[in-house]
């Protein structure tokens, strides 16, 4: 076991099982983590995939290399797997939020959201930039986070028109998810803020598929359900 020895976060959640199967999404390895807090896991059995993640992994193992001085050297970062299009970004390395900026700008119909930590200008106005042509956004936020962080992005949000709750968890919102036309889906550990873009090692994947784009939207209803009830 090593650790990160930097001041941003290894911020990770991903295991690599048999060379083989990877498991990623925002749920950290604890019982919080898998029994109270709302959380995503995707596991995905490639040999293909496996490897971006063991050259990400050995970066960080062998190489102790992380944050900012991580090198962008992922083999394949565009792949299909069976019939759906995966991308792979690690961050800071892969400059992540410039593809999820790109796919919001060009949603057409809808973009959803969960987000644990929200604190990215470029994200807001590209959202409220989509609601304002006729796009319709909603999504969730974790209330403590939305409510405590520096240069959070609730209000601004919220005085856009944008139908955005705060969470009813008792425990937390842990999701870092946005589903767009429904059928692209970006997780994994990366919160949309600037520790996230800069500083933090992370991983994420964008799949484009619809049938796993509905799986997340029952989630974004099941936590929107509960979010509205707790406003009564």
């Amino acid at each position: 076991v090593v650790d990160d020895r930097q001041s941003g976060l290894m911020h990770n959640k991903f295991a690599i099982l048999d060379r083989r199967e990877i498991w990623t999404g925002s749920m950290n390895l604890t019982v919080s983590g898998a029994y109270r807090s709302d959380n995503n896991l995707v596991s995905i059995e490639s040999t293909q995939l496996a490897e971006n993640y063991l050259v990400e992994f050995e970066e960080m193992f062998l190489d102790h290399q992380f944050g900012a001085g991580s090198p962008a050297n992922t083999p394949l970062p565009v792949m299909d797997i069976e019939s759906t299009r995966v991308e792979i970004y690690f961050s800071p390395e892969d400059s992540t939020m410039e593809r999820v900026l790109e796919l919001v700008q060009e949603a057409e119909e809808s973009v959803g959201f969960m987000a644990y930590s929200f604190t990215d200008d470029d994200l807001a106005k590209a959202m409220i930039a989509a609601h304002k042509r006729g796009v319709e956004v909603e999504g969730v936020m974790d209330k403590a986070q939305a409510l405590s962080n520096q240069g959070g992005e609730y209000l601004n949000m919220l005085e856009a028109g944008i139908d955005v709750l705060l969470d009813g968890n008792p425990k937390s919102m842990h999701h870092k998810v946005i589903i767009i036309d429904d059928e692209i889906v970006v997780t994994g550990s990366y919160n949309f803020s600037k520790s996230a873009k800069t500083r933090n090692d992370e991983n994420t994947l964008i799949l484009f598929d619809r049938e796993i784009a509905g799986e997340f939207e029952n989630e974004l209803t099941r936590v929107r359900k509960i979010s509205a009830s707790k406003l009564h």
